[in-house]
């Protein structure tokens, strides 16, 4: 649009435009209209529930989806796959389901909500690392003789320990800051 249509259009609307400002007292009688309408309310209840409702449901989803992992996740570690392949191996499989129960009921032990972020991400992330091992038990089933995969299937379940190892250490030096923050 060159500057002439511009120009054209601007004289064409100039006495349809706007340019009057509203009274002194527009904004207060706006505001009490919408008060006595309900549309904005000033209680502290109201905004006091307004602020913790987001937490409220966040708090909520992390429950739940927590305790769907909790129940899901013991039947995985019931089946052992790395025990068909050698004595050895059953004792090496023993040993990590061993571990990563342990971890798994220390880690369900925390019951305060400001943890529950990091608990759910972290069992996010072994449920991933499941989703692998079951991939890695077909790899083994496909050729039972595979050093590769027994390989790969060791070091996943060493993953896994890492994982609730770090969130639990996450959770200990938070506990930690929390501590120090309170004694200032």
């Amino acid at each position: 649009m060159s500057n002439d249509n511009i120009e054209k259009l601007f004289s064409r609307l100039e006495n349809e435009f706007d340019i009057e400002h509203p009274d002194a007292n527009h904004s207060q009688r706006f505001l009490d209209k919408l008060n006595n309408q309900g549309a904005l309310s000033l209680n502290k209840k109201d905004s006091k529930w307004r602020r913790l409702w987001k937490p409220l449901v966040g708090v909520a989803a992390t429950v739940a989806l927590l305790a769907t992992f909790v129940f899901n996740s013991p039947q995985e570690y019931k089946v052992p796959d790395l025990a068909s392949i050698s004595p050895e191996m059953a004792e090496t499989e023993s040993i990590f389901l061993v571990s990563l129960t342990k971890e798994l009921e220390n880690l369900n032990s925390e019951k305060m909500p400001e943890y529950q972020e990091l608990i759910v991400d972290a069992l996010f992330e072994i449920k991933l690392l499941e989703e692998n091992y079951k991939q890695l038990i077909i790899g083994l089933k496909e050729n039972p003789n595979d050093e590769l995969v027994l390989s790969a299937m060791i070091l996943n379940f060493q993953k896994r320990i890492d994982v609730l190892e770090e969130t639990k250490d996450k959770i200990e030096e938070l506990k930690q800051t929390n501590t120090n923050q309170n004694i200032i």
